[in-house]
């Protein structure tokens, strides 16, 4: 996965704190309310820091454009990523079960 401007090795698949807050234009205190939501789980390094997944920073993005377009809650935003993820999955699984019948 490549993001225009994010000056990562080819195979890193995480963002630290900083490039996350840079890369979704959120505060950094909305990162640390969506951790402790358990929205979004960081890796923790040893260097007591965290990584985010790519995946995290698209997943911020929607929340963000629905909180701002839609005018919803971020715990209203963050349930109708998660339902809107959860249908990708299952019309993934039923275009697979639909290759075996």
């Amino acid at each position: 996965m490549h993001m225009p401007g994010l000056n990562l090795p080819e195979r890193s698949e995480y963002v630290a704190w900083a490039q996350l807050v840079q890369l979704t234009s959120i505060q950094p205190a909305e990162v640390s309310e969506l951790v402790d939501l358990g929205w979004i789980s960081p890796k923790k390094t040893g260097a007591e820091e965290y990584l985010f997944r790519l995946k995290d920073v698209y997943r911020i993005h929607k929340l963000m454009r629905l909180v701002h377009d839609l005018e919803v809650s971020v715990y209203g935003g963050s349930i109708i990523v998660d339902l809107l993820e959860r249908i990708e999955e299952l019309e993934v699984e039923v275009g697979e079960l639909k290759r075996l019948v």
